[in-house]
């Protein structure tokens, strides 16, 4: 029998929709939906509480792996939430953060163990409330989520942060534990209320964060602190910002590492950067170059910008025996921001003449100073065949940028008189093979501060 016209049709209800339908809609909500969803209705209720709907909310927060759910012998729901419970404040950074962990435990794993090995276990909740109330200030969560992970390393060589080697100059930056950089909070004046991040036991060098926008910082910034050398004020601090907070800072840092941006040189992660146009190939031989700023021999007043560079020459393995040769000169070419221009040529590199041959390669590394926060090098080497040795060629040494990263000048500086200082911007670039050499002819000292001249 037809139903009347008039007859309203039942109202569509979302309980009335079948079980699959359902639990798709239920697959695209956030936890935070999902968990409402039990409120709703028993049999919403029941449905929310669908297991694989849970799997892909621990996957995607915790990084739950199969293998790890079966080991805990718990549903995904309960797993998320007891997970929550305990590390629900840094939601929005534990997937981040642990996934870099992980990425650079397995890439060091198996090329720097020892650097591994010293890596601390996580910490509590109460041991980071613990270190707020004594440093009477409050820690940022992405800082906080980083150490329930893992509690920095032990102080040792090589530093987990990146190390630098010149001929007598070493520099290894140690991730700090929670109670280390607690004990190094500092209150004086022009690093006040500033965490130390990393520490190196040969320089003392150290990357602090800001926990306050105070005395010119931005809250959580990350810095290398730079006295001001011609401030009569002890407070006056310039800084080189290395990160705007401890997320970007660290992961960025971990990026760099594990995509190999980095170099592991003798179980060390070696803090250059090689941009991959610097490379330029004359026949079978191939010049490439990579670059690092060194704050701790760096300033900004006066300006004085250092960098180091590591030179890779390498001679083709398809290369025919007699193409075996050996390098006799070098020349630079060096510019800085100005365009000033300085052109440099010497004996060797580093006080050496390296054999090139099929296969081979040899590496060395120098370094420069700039008064302007940029500049560039390029130039060429000579070389004489070794089965002919009346025959000379140039090789290219492709053009490389150095620049020093974004600084911060004192506010003590800024409130002083700026008629109190006077700042010489004219001092000469340098390649510092050559430096020594003009340093013995004019008979002057060397300037302090001048990083040794080559490894």
């Amino acid at each position: 029998m037809a139903a009347p016209l008039d007859m309203e049709p039942a109202a569509l209800s979302l309980e009335l929709l079948p079980t699959d339908p359902l639990l798709l809609i239920l697959s695209f909500l956030d936890y935070r939906d999902l968990m409402s969803c039990c409120y709703l209705s028993r049999r919403l209720n029941q449905l929310s509480s669908h297991d694989p709907l849970w799997k892909r909310h621990c996957k995607k927060y915790w990084l739950i792996s199969d293998a790890e759910k079966s080991q805990r012998n718990q549903s995904w729901k309960a797993i998320f939430i007891s997970t929550y419970s305990d590390l629900g404040r840094y939601i929005q950074y534990y997937a981040t953060l642990k996934k870099a962990w992980d990425d650079l435990e397995k890439y060091l794993g198996q090329r720097c163990p020892r650097m591994i090995g010293s890596l601390k276990e996580s910490v509590r909740e109460e041991d980071l409330d613990a270190v707020e109330a004594q440093i009477g200030c409050k820690l940022p969560d992405d800082y906080r989520c980083s150490f329930r992970i893992h509690n920095g390393q032990k102080l040792v060589v090589p530093g987990l942060m990146g190390s630098m080697a010149l001929s007598n100059h070493y520099r290894s930056e140690d991730l700090l534990d929670i109670d280390t950089a607690a004990g190094g909070f500092q209150q004086r004046l022009g690093l006040k209320q500033c965490l130390p991040l990393t520490f190196c036991i040969h320089t003392g060098l150290s990357q602090y964060m800001a926990l306050e926008s105070v005395e010119g910082r931005n809250k959580y910034e990350i810095f290398y602190q730079c006295p001001d050398q011609m401030a009569r004020n002890p407070s006056a601090i310039d800084m080189f910002i290395t990160g705007t907070s401890y997320l970007e800072w660290f992961t960025s840092y971990v990026n760099k590492v594990v995509t190999g941006g980095y170099p592991i040189i003798r179980d060390q992660i070696f803090r250059y950067v090689h941009d991959k146009e610097c490379v330029a190939t004359t026949g079978d031989i191939t010049v490439s170059v990579s670059t690092s700023f060194l704050p701790e021999l760096s300033s900004v007043h006066p300006p004085h910008y250092f960098f180091t560079y590591r030179i890779r020459i390498e001679m083709s393995k398809d290369a025919l025996p007699e193409k075996a040769c050996q390098l006799d000169s070098r020349y630079w070419r060096i510019t800085n921001a100005k365009g000033d221009v300085e052109e440099v040529q010497g004996p060797g590199v580093v006080g050496e003449f390296p054999i090139i041959s099929p296969g081979r390669v040899y590496e060395y590394t120098s370094c420069t100073t700039f008064s302007t926060t940029s500049g560039y090098m390029e130039g060429y080497y000579t070389f004489h065949c070794l089965y002919y040795k009346d025959k000379f060629f140039n090789v290219t040494i492709p053009r490389f940028h150095m620049v020093c990263p974004t600084f911060k000048v004192s506010t003590a500086r800024m409130e002083t008189n700026h008629n109190e200082y006077a700042v010489d911007e004219d001092e000469d670039s340098t390649d510092t093979d050559e430096y020594e050499d003009r340093r013995r002819v004019l008979d002057i000292p060397a300037p302090s501060g001048r990083c040794p001249h080559h490894t």
